[in-house]
């Protein structure tokens, strides 16, 4: 008997370990696969822990938008650390498995830091509403205590609402080999594993995830209809265009995030497949948070600023 299973009832057996096998076909690509993954998670994690530094030590950076993008930078930083690693090592060893316990809290780290995002953009995007059509009430309504609520709304939201999803995903009994076609403990993988009919948990998963999902999603586009409505009206071009640059980094980075996430949790039962599952979830855990950093400073004008003036800085205190 495998270390992975108990015996019930003499013919069953109870499943309290988890094998991922998404990589086992491509044994002779692992080390290529392992420093691509790598290179990808030093580069989000460097360059979110770059915009975090810059914004602290740049006081004309101290605003409601970079504050938020703060908070959106450590929950990248977070996000990829809490599937990347232990992908990486998998790559390395020969022994891919982890304990359920181990599998029930990377699922609950990535499932709260997932939400929160969602929460924390859907803050963002109103953030840019009050900015752009209610400039007068700006400080007002964005003061810095109501920025420490909203940002704490969203963390609570994550954590207590995916307390209670993962608590009742592992609820479920589970037997067998505990083996995945999957490299992190994604919830419809798991789900899978299951020795009872799930097609119910399933649909009420699929209901979760549309509320999850699609209520921050719902919570974005209305503000940004207004935007919209609020720049067209601008006469000059160059009020317009100035207008719209605020706000396309946070338009390009949620239409990154809600579109692989709405892609990979609400498409039909009968279209996943594990090809697909895996190459939709490295979209969104390797290959988005290394992408961001890059939408917020090639594309942010006072950040590209703000980091030219610290890096001369410092080229001019090396030179005396």
């Amino acid at each position: 008997m495998s270390g992975s299973e108990h015996t019930l009832d003499g013919n069953q057996s109870l499943c309290t370990t988890i094998t991922f096998v998404a990589f086992s076909s491509l044994a002779e690509l692992q080390i290529v696969l392992f420093v691509l993954f790598l290179i990808m998670y030093l580069f989000s994690v460097g360059g979110n822990l770059i915009i975090i530094c810059l914004i602290w030590v740049t006081p004309s950076l101290h605003t409601p938008m970079y504050f938020f993008l703060v908070n959106l930078s450590f929950l990248e930083m977070c996000y990829i650390t809490s599937v990347v690693p232990q992908m990486l090592v998998h790559l390395l060893v020969e022994n891919k498995t982890i304990t359920l316990g181990a599998c029930a809290a990377q699922m609950y780290a990535f499932s709260v830091l997932g939400l929160t995002e969602c929460c924390l953009l859907a803050t963002m995007a109103y953030d840019r509403f009050v900015a752009i059509c209610l400039p007068l009430h700006y400080t007002v309504l964005m003061s810095l205590p109501v920025c420490l609520k909203l940002a704490a709304a969203s963390w609570i939201t994550g954590l207590v609402m995916e307390a209670a999803q993962i608590s009742w995903i592992f609820s479920l009994p589970f037997r067998g080999t505990g083996k995945i076609e999957h490299f992190f403990c994604d919830i419809m993988p798991i789900v899978t594993l299951s020795c009872i009919d799930t097609s119910e948990y399933e649909m009420v998963f699929f209901f979760l995830s549309l509320t999850f999902i699609m209520s921050p999603c719902l919570l974005i586009l209305r503000p940004y209809v207004r935007i919209l409505v609020t720049i067209f009206s601008i006469p000059s071009a160059a009020g317009r265009h100035k207008a719209f640059s605020t706000c396309s980094s946070h338009i390009l980075v949620v239409s990154l995030f809600c579109g692989t996430s709405l892609f990979t949790y609400l498409q039909p039962k009968n279209s996943h497949t594990p090809d697909t599952d895996k190459a939709t979830a490295l979209m969104y855990t390797v290959v988005t948070p290394a992408l961001n950093p890059v939408i917020y400073t090639l594309r942010n004008k006072e950040v590209k600023e703000a980091f030219y003036k610290v890096t001369h800085k410092n080229s001019l205190k090396q030179m005396d």
